[in-house]
């Protein structure tokens, strides 16, 4: 009698993958390892995903776009206060909590792999265009197109920081003393 077939082997595969992940860089996990993590063959593994990088560019994908949704829904919700310094605390504030699947994502666009970095571009690319448009909608004190760039470098920088443990660095005074400024300078 065969194994009972499992429903959504691609989600399971993709959560798999992501508990790997928060022990181990990608490059590390092998197919046999994601297989054994998902509880399936690797002929099933295979029938799924040709190979690794179709699996993180699923988990890039639905990183990314879970990430647009959670900006579109905040800022599109009209019991929130979702001014232009509240706009700003979300997406620093994700930006530093969210932290563990971006770096393996900066790690491999940053070793050679011009696919995950393509995309990586083209999503911050559609992420600056959006905060621009929401930055937009609340003020016409500064640029959209720069202050958006500024709130994501700064985001990532945060990010940075934070994994590199720097003391030197609060990330939730820093976010909290930006929006204070932004609050009393720029609305």
């Amino acid at each position: 009698m065969a194994a009972p077939r499992k429903e959504n082997v691609k989600e399971i595969i993709i959560s798999a993958t992501e508990r790997l992940l928060a022990d181990k860089r990608f490059s590390d996990i092998s197919l046999a390892d994601i297989a054994k993590a998902a509880e399936i063959s690797k002929g099933t593994l295979y029938y799924h995903y040709k190979s690794k990088n179709e699996i993180l560019f699923d988990i890039t994908d639905r990183y990314l776009d879970e990430q647009w949704r959670n900006l579109i829904e905040w800022t599109e919700n009209k019991e929130k206060d979702t001014s232009l310094h509240r706009l700003v605390m979300y997406v620093m504030e994700r930006g530093v909590s969210t932290a563990q699947l971006r770096v393996h994502l900066f790690y491999d666009a940053i070793l050679g792999n011009e696919e995950i970095r393509t995309r990586l571009i083209r999503r911050y690319s559609e992420f600056e265009e959006m905060i621009a448009k929401k930055i937009a909608e609340r003020t016409d004190a500064v640029p959209a197109g720069y202050f958006a760039w500024l709130i994501l470098l700064a985001s990532d920088g945060l990010l940075i920081q934070s994994l590199l443990r720097n003391e030197a660095v609060d990330s939730k005074a820093f976010i909290a003393q930006s929006t204070e400024y932004i609050k009393k300078k720029i609305t």
